[in-house]
């Protein structure tokens, strides 16, 4: 007995066979997965964005490890802060003239997805800074989130 197998046919099995292989793949994270505290840069006194000539920042306690090393005309800046504590600091150098900056925050976690798992989500409570080239730090969004919004303003 001969079965008589149609080009029909074929292409049916086919994309049916094509179609339950892709279904079992599982599907990739595209999505950013990391929080980052967003600090912009601006002017004291006009509040116009500035980008310094020159940026480092690295964390405090941890110098070989540069977040930015001599980074030239950023209008800002991305740092992480750690999910398990409530307090971090940098040390920036705006334009080779050095401060620190220190936050107190609470972390929260936050499903993105299934593909894309859990990340921390941050609410800024304070932001503190010594040293002479920052003037003043605003606050204009104490929620930190993998968003990518400006979270502070730094005037100098």
């Amino acid at each position: 007995m001969r079965i008589k197998v149609s080009k029909l046919s074929c292409l049916v099995i086919l994309v049916i066979i094509i179609k339950l292989i892709a279904s079992c793949t599982p599907q990739s994270c595209l999505q950013e997965t990391t929080s980052f505290l967003n600090a912009g840069f601006y002017k004291t006194g006009t509040g116009t964005p500035l980008a310094p000539d020159s940026i480092t920042v690295f964390g405090i306690g941890n110098e070989t490890n540069m977040l930015y090393d001599q980074a030239p005309k950023l209008t800002s800046i991305n740092l992480p802060l750690n999910a398990s504590s409530d307090a971090c600091g940098f040390v920036i150098k705006v334009n080779n003239i050095t401060d620190t900056l220190r936050f107190i925050y609470s972390s929260r976690p936050y499903l993105i997805s299934k593909e894309c798992g859990i990340t921390f989500f941050f609410t800024l409570d304070s932001v503190m800074v010594s040293g002479t080239i920052v003037d003043t730090i605003v606050v204009t969004n104490n929620n930190i989130t993998i968003f990518n919004a400006e979270n502070i303003r730094i005037f100098y």
